[in-house]
């Protein structure tokens, strides 16, 4: 694949993913503040976890049982 098609091909990706995000943000608001901070709400919790899923946070504590020492 040469490089002017695969500058076309990102350009049309861009495109594609920007106008679908506008359709997104004109059903929001259609639908009122509440499914617009529910969404921004759902959205944020998302991104949150694959964050911390990504950065290898499992919620251990290093691998104590909480147990007695010996």
């Amino acid at each position: 694949m040469t490089t002017s098609r695969l500058s076309l091909l990102m350009l049309f990706a861009v495109l594609a993913s920007t106008l679908t995000g506008c359709a997104a943000i004109g059903d929001i608001f259609k639908g009122g503040i509440w499914v617009g901070a529910i969404a921004v709400f759902l959205v944020v919790a998302i991104v949150w976890w694959l964050v911390s899923k990504m950065s290898g946070g499992s919620g251990s504590d290093g691998g104590t049982t909480g147990g007695t020492s010996a």
